[in-house]
């Protein structure tokens, strides 16, 4: 009798300790991905931090920039010069002589550059596999 009884205790303790086990082990294992998550999105954060900052003085430079263009806007002769020079607007008896940016001029030699490239690159394949059918051609 004593047997049976010690073995109910011992199962019941057994069942106590998986289910407390169980239910324990499940709670770390959430503590532990929950960390995890609130450390990715701190991570995250941070740095979509950074690039708003960023941002913000690119955005604040701009603001000054166009504080002062306000500023030179209030001018006359500044508006007057203004849409000569980018209107193509002139006074009476005044030739305009528009000169190329050097950017712009590059830019357009890059890109041809860069056509030209792919023309030889193509060029060169098509020989490569005109010379491996030559070849084969000719061990026939």
């Amino acid at each position: 009798m004593a047997q049976k009884r010690k073995r109910k205790v011992v199962k019941a303790a057994k069942r106590r300790l998986v289910f407390f086990g169980t239910l324990s082990i499940a709670i770390i294992v959430y503590f532990f991905v929950t960390l995890a998550t609130y450390t990715i999105r701190i991570v995250e954060l941070n740095q979509e931090k950074k690039e708003l900052t960023a941002q913000m003085v690119t955005l604040k430079d701009d603001e000054e920039n166009l504080k002062l263009e306000i500023q030179k806007l209030q001018d006359p002769d500044y508006i007057a010069r203004f849409a000569r020079e980018n209107y193509l607007y002139s006074k009476d008896g005044e030739y305009i002589i528009k000169i190329e940016d050097k950017k712009e001029k590059k830019q357009e030699k890059d890109d041809v550059i860069e056509i030209k490239e792919e023309y030889i690159a193509i060029g060169g394949i098509v020989l490569f596999l005109l010379l491996v059918l030559w070849l084969r051609h000719k061990q026939k």
